[in-house]
């Protein structure tokens, strides 16, 4: 074919397929450096482990999980050699249903953390409608804290075993943020600049879960290391004597690792970029660099245990009559 030939010809696979481009911008990181490792089914051993698990721990629970980096895990119907195929939401809608048993505590930790979502971010968590073919359902099997990657296509389970996963905020707004599209913040390319990896205190068969993922294929949109992300694991995450994995190279840091009470600034920053409104960004520019947590999110949860209080003692004066 003649160059003029070759244009034509990509004119008209433009206009049957669409242009390509629009494509890979709906494509998500490649998990190809996560292996075969991402494909397995929930296991009921790992919720008898995380049974073992309470808000003094010196890890967070999907820490303890026997998955990919600890909680990542797609169905085995979603093989396809060693590359998962994952997008974004379209619109940043994403449709969910809750279908495991939750106490009315945890749901409205899971409420909180979208309504933190919806606050700060353009993601939409709205309600499935049956015509929704691509939806998360929010289940609480004894399996652990874990998500897939981004949208797959179909039903993907979000599971929030309670009460260690639905304890504290953080822990389901890092489910959620799984299936956005997102990643684990210490297995950023360039983390070996940021942080050093004591791979003598890991457990053996977990070396895995530090491997790093490739810097052409996964974007940070501009934000740098960020020791306070919610999708950052804290500093003893698989450690075999309870000694560090993942120690800071600026001491000052180590502090922030691991938090689960909220977004950092630079979360935000990523979700809206992914998303494409980066103006939600700039009505926090003046929050303080820590957690950017809605001071009415707090007092919404303590109004709904007001409201849940009273309408148990409404009930039990009724039942009385």
């Amino acid at each position: 074919m003649t160059s003029i030939q070759n244009l034509y010809f990509l004119i008209l696979l433009i206009h049957i397929y669409g242009a390509p481009l629009e494509f890979q911008d709906d494509t998500l990181p490649d998990l190809s450096y996560l292996g075969e490792r991402i494909y397995r089914n929930p296991d009921p051993e790992i919720g008898k482990i995380l049974e073992n698990w309470n808000v003094s721990s010196e890890i967070n629970p999907e820490e303890m999980g026997e998955y990919a980096e600890g909680d990542i895990l797609f169905p085995a119907r979603g093989r396809n050699g060693l590359v998962a195929e994952n997008a974004r939401w379209p619109n940043g809608e994403i449709p969910y249903e809750i279908s495991g048993y939750f106490d009315i505590d945890a749901l409205n930790q899971i409420k909180r953390a979208m309504n933190i979502y919806h606050k700060y971010t353009c993601l939409k968590f709205r309600k499935r409608k049956s015509s929704d073919g691509d939806y998360i359902s929010i289940t609480s099997s004894n399996t652990g804290c874990w998500s897939s990657v981004g949208r797959i296509g179909g039903k993907q389970e979000v599971n929030l075993q309670t009460p260690s996963c639905t304890t504290k905020v953080g822990t389901p707004m890092h489910e959620l943020m799984h299936a956005a599209g997102f990643l684990h913040e210490q297995n950023r390319a360039e983390r070996d600049d940021f942080v050093t990896i004591a791979w003598q205190n890991i457990k053996r068969g977990h070396e895995g879960n530090f491997d790093k993922a490739d810097a052409e294929k996964v974007n940070g949109y501009g934000v740098a290391y960020d020791y306070r992300s919610v999708m950052h694991y804290s500093n003893k995450a698989f450690s075999v004597n309870g000694k560090p994995t993942i120690i800071p190279k600026d001491p000052s840091k180590g502090e922030k690792m691991g938090q689960r009470e909220g977004f950092s600034k630079g979360d935000l920053t990523k979700i809206n970029e992914m998303y494409k409104c980066p103006n939600k960004t700039s009505e926090v520019i003046g929050v303080e660099e820590n957690l950017v947590i809605a001071s009415e999110n707090k007092e919404n949860s303590h109004s709904s245990s007001l409201i849940t209080a009273a309408q148990s003692i409404l009930g039990w004066l009724f039942q009385k009559k």
